[in-house]
This record gives C-alpha cells, structure tokens and sequence, in this order.
C-alpha cells in the first residue's frame, strides 16, 4: 500500500429482506418535508412506492414529490428538483431508485441553495469548486444495482446545451445519510437493466484495478469481488428471483464503488470518460456504453501494463500459464474471457446498437476527459478506439 490514504465513509447500510422496515425509524433524524425522489413510475407498479409512502405519512411526514428522473438525469431535470426542495425548505431527499435517481438527488443536495442557476454546473461539476452553500440531507432507497450511487458521493448530470455528461465526487456531506439495499426490490428489473448494471460493477473494479504495479492489497479485493459478480450473474440470469445471486450482486456494486477499492490506488476512470460523452450524446445505457468501449480499450493499452493483464487473466479468469503461451497470449486471452462472458450474459457491445451513430464518434473522442493510468490517450486514439467499438 504505497500510496497514503485516509479512508471514510459516513453512509449506514440497512440490508436485507426486511430492511425497509427500519426506515420509521431512520426519519426520526430529520425534520418534517421529504422530497420524494424517484423515476418514471416503476416503484408504482411493483408496489415499492406504496410502501415507501405508507411509512411517510405513518411518521407524519410532508411529502414533496419529485418524479420522471430519467436514466442519465439532465441539469434542467435537476435543477427543476433544486427549485422545488427550495422553494419547500425540504429537510431530506429521499431517493427511491437506481443509479440515476441518487445521482440527481445528490445534486439537487448540492445545488438547491445556491444562487447561480444553470451556471452551478460549470462551478460544481466541470471547475469542482467547493460547495459554499447549505447542503440537503440525502437518504436512498435502492431498486435496481449497478452505478454504487448509495455509498458515495457521486453525481453524473448531463448538460444537453453543452453535450458534456460530467461526474463531480461531492463530499461526504452529500453522501447517503443511510441506505436501505432489499435484493427482492431488484427482481422486477429486466434482464436488459440487470447485465447492464453488472457491467457497471466489473467496471468499477477494473477502472481501479487497472493501475499500479504494486503488490496492493486493494487488488486481491478487486479481484474477489470480481469473481463474485461473475459467478452471481450466471445464477441470476437464469434464476432473476434467485435472493443469495442478486444479494451478492447488490453488495458486490456497493463495495465496488463506496471509495475502499481506491485505497491507495492510482486509477484509470478513461473508460469512464469516454462513455459519459458516448451518453451525452446519445443518450446510451450507461452499463452497456460501458461494456462496448471497454474490450477494444483494453487490447489498445494493455501492452503498457501487461504484468497486471496477465494477472487479471490468471486469477479472475482462471486462464493457465500454459507452455509456449507468452505474457501478450495470456493477457489477450483475459479480455477475450470478459467478452465472452458480456456476450454469454447478452450484454451490448457495439456502439451501433445502442443509439451511437458514426457521426457522433469524433465529437465524442474531441470531448472526452483525457486521463488514464498505463496509457494516456489523446483525443485521435480515443477516436480509433471509438471506431473499433462501433461495429
């Protein structure tokens, strides 16, 4: 562990089963208005919302509610919620939903008290100036896996008038004050959001996985939870009410990105980078961006960290160190062994099936945040990589 950390994570955990019992209680610690914050109506149908209300009102809760957050929320979506906790003086957010929904109560956390309208993006997400203004209460309600929003302090908002989708990592005051994780909220899910979100874990992982040359102990972590999400997500696909393999799955998202598996790590995040852009204008699934970019990517920059592929191929895949195999076999056979597995779960990916068109590919590459660990892009090599992707 040769980088220095300081490790924290204010967020409480309620899991399992019977976890959204104890959510009468947790409202104890805050004042009267909520800020209902949820999707395009799925909880209504699978009852969820139900629930979550009967609870409110028996507590004697204001609901304020705040709807249609969609998948890659926008800063008009935003901002509308901003106003809205604002104008209402809401005392939490309470965010029943996915990835998507968090994200953008987190937002609305950070930017309901400030005073610069669409201006707060530029300040907040692109310049990552520190918050100045009163923040909101954030608690979450988790229905569909993937995106780690419950644990951390994350928010990916998509500002259409720029075409730049940007993550800003706020600080802990923005994280979850608790989190209620019941695997069974997950089964509705379609089996299309379900791999999806999986990819979004192992790419979580790898992101920081891939970086380093140390012997950290960060990486044999990585590496188990790996495993489990690739042994839970065969279960699941074949039995999606399965509790033990969509349990795993759920834990597996919140440990991947709850910040522990970047302890004293360097990181990657370029996969990232480019699949915010590929979202910001098209609008694409998130875990399925993903899971298109990230193959071609790593055959183009595993040659810089060819000792850590390796390993990534031997103890996540079980591939053998066989005679006559060379250090470049083993490694390639690695990512041949995640593309299989994205194609055995019916994972997407080329970028032609989810909404990209060739037209977009050098506005995307021109826009994409440089970074990465083994190899820095420029702008022509994430466009070559882009190209490899589409088809």
């Amino acid at each position: 562990m040769i980088i220095d950390f300081t490790y924290y994570n204010p967020t409480k955990i309620i899991f399992g089963r019977d976890s959204l019992n104890q959510l009468e209680n947790e409202l104890k610690n805050f004042g009267n208005k909520i800020l209902l914050t949820y999707g395009g109506g799925s909880i209504k149908k699978n009852g969820i919302y139900d629930k979550v209300v009967s609870i409110l009102q028996k507590s004697n809760k204001q609901i304020i509610e705040f709807p249609n957050v969609t998948a890659n929320p926008t800063l008009d979506k935003m901002l509308e919620g901003s106003k809205l906790a604002r104008d209402n003086e809401v005392d939490l957010i309470l965010a029943v939903g996915g990835g998507s929904v968090i994200d953008c109560a987190k937002g609305v956390s950070a930017t309901a008290y400030a005073d610069d309208g669409e201006e707060v993006f530029n300040r907040y997400w692109i310049r990552r100036e520190p918050i100045t203004n009163k923040v909101i209460p954030v608690a979450s309600i988790l229905t569909m896996v993937g995106t780690g929003s419950e644990m951390n302090g994350g928010s990916v908002i998509r500002d259409c008038k720029q075409m730049i989708k940007e993550v800003r990592k706020f600080p802990v005051e923005c994280f979850p004050k608790f989190s209620i994780l019941n695997p069974e909220f997950t089964f509705t899910v379609s089996k299309y959001q379900m791999v999806s979100g999986i990819f979004d874990i192992m790419s979580h992982l790898m992101e920081q996985y891939f970086s380093g040359n140390d012997d950290n102990t960060t990486d044999y972590l990585i590496e188990g939870l790996l495993k489990s999400v690739i042994h839970s997500a065969r279960i699941a696909i074949t039995d999606p009410t399965n509790y033990e393999a969509r349990s795993n799955i759920m834990w597996c998202a919140t440990l991947a990105l709850n910040t522990s598996m970047g302890c004293s790590k360097q990181q990657d995040w370029e996969v990232h980078a480019i699949e915010h852009q590929l979202g910001a204008y098209a609008d694409s699934p998130h875990g399925m961006g993903l899971c298109c970019i990230s193959m071609p990517y790593y055959r183009y920059i595993y040659k810089y960290g060819i000792d850590k592929f390796v390993r990534y191929a031997k103890e996540v895949w079980g591939v053998k160190e066989e005679d006559g195999k060379t250090k470049d076999d083993i490694a390639r056979e690695g990512i041949d062994c995640l593309e299989r597995f994205a194609k055995e779960c019916g994972m997407v990916t080329k970028l032609k099936d989810i909404g990209a068109t060739p037209e977009m590919l050098p506005l995307i590459a021109k826009s994409s945040v440089l970074g990465g660990a083994y190899k820095k892009l420029n702008h022509e090599e994430i466009l070559e990589i882009l190209k490899q992707c589409y088809e």
